[in-house]
């Protein structure tokens, strides 16, 4: 059973910083692309940033300059570096793998639980 399992969330107070992990486990051979979404009541999921295999990344225009995607293919780990923190960045964070190979066979689109990020102003 592959499950993503993230950390790091919290409350900061604006201009302050966050450092979420999402880490996957289970019977996992290799993942392809990873990233963190948000989604605040009411509205859809955002794309916030998104890596590669290779560590190639983009980002939303809102957090550019600011958060940092990246990974440890060694630990099947995504990590989102999140700096110069603003209220508007409050939500809840998902991270999400597009597709990986198990021990089943290719597994497509999983989400974490997700885990909030509260920035006071």
């Amino acid at each position: 059973q592959v499950q993503l399992v993230e950390s790091g969330g919290g409350l900061v107070q604006a201009g302050g910083s966050l450092r979420l992990s999402c880490a996957a486990s289970g019977s996992i051979r290799t993942i392809n692309d990873m990233a963190w979404y948000r989604q605040v009541p009411g509205k859809g999921r955002e794309l916030v940033a998104h890596i590669s295999r290779d560590g190639s990344t983009n980002y939303a225009d809102s957090v550019k300059g600011r958060f940092t995607i990246s990974r440890d293919n060694a630990k099947n780990t995504v990590y989102l570096q999140m700096n110069s923190l603003k209220p508007e960045d409050s939500a809840v964070y998902y991270c999400n793998v597009d597709r990986m190979m198990t021990n089943r066979g290719w597994q497509f689109d999983y989400w974490g639980q997700g885990t909030q990020v509260t920035v006071s102003s």
